[in-house]
């Protein structure tokens, strides 16, 4: 397994399916980054992998500041982080819009949490579920009456998302955007009801005889 994978800026890799056929190249203008493909279960198709907590800083960086000018045009004066990976591009975004802070949604119940707002949670990588989604009701006075945008790392099979847009609906809090780092192929778009905005999109990748090729080019 490479270890070096989001961690530095190229300016040399050509965008896509490396000739090693273990990673993936993402182009930003003149820059790059590159990450893993990890093979789903089944065998023949994979998916490219974004961990932003394993990420260098100055990978993070970058695509904090390409999704906080993707976002500006909804105007959004609050921002909700969904745990777990979402958090640190979050926590960029909002610095980058000028907030004094962001509202975190949690895995943790607290003793003073209502769970009449918590949902079960499943996603691709837990599809077992298992988690509960809880929203401090603390935070609530925050977001009324606010232009909310939702920050998560990947949005895949938006199984997750869903989860959180209904969990928002319980708390009557309607968000005007949701921002991610990767895009992750086309699945989301049936269970986010949103404008979603990214820093980047990968497909889903299905294997060859001459490797790894996109299902369709994003």
């Amino acid at each position: 397994m490479r270890l070096d994978v989001w961690q530095a800026l190229h300016e040399d890799l050509q965008p896509g399916v490396q000739p090693d056929q273990e990673t993936f190249a993402v182009s930003f203008g003149d820059t790059q980054i590159l990450l893993p493909i990890r093979v789903l279960p089944e065998g023949d198709r994979a998916v490219v992998s974004l961990i932003l907590n394993q990420a260098s800083f100055a990978v993070l960086d970058l695509l904090a500041d390409r999704l906080a000018e993707a976002v500006a045009p909804h105007a959004p004066e609050v921002v909700i982080a969904v745990p777990t990976l979402g958090l640190p591009l979050a926590e960029a975004v909002a610095r980058r819009l000028g907030h004094a802070r962001l509202v975190p949604l949690g895995y943790s119940r607290k003793f003073w949490y209502d769970e009449a707002l918590s949902l079960p949670l499943s996603s691709i990588t837990t599809p077992g579920g298992g988690k509960r989604l809880y929203m401090d009701p603390h935070m609530l006075p925050l977001l009324q009456d606010k232009r909310v945008l939702v920050v998560d790392d990947v949005l895949s099979s938006g199984a997750s998302m869903g989860t959180v847009l209904k969990l928002l609906r319980l708390a009557e809090v309607d968000p005007v955007a949701i921002g991610a780092a990767m895009l992750q192929g086309t699945r989301w778009e049936d269970a986010v009801d949103r404008p979603v905005v990214g820093a980047f999109r990968t497909p889903i990748l299905t294997r060859t005889a001459d490797g790894w090729s996109p299902e369709s080019i994003v």
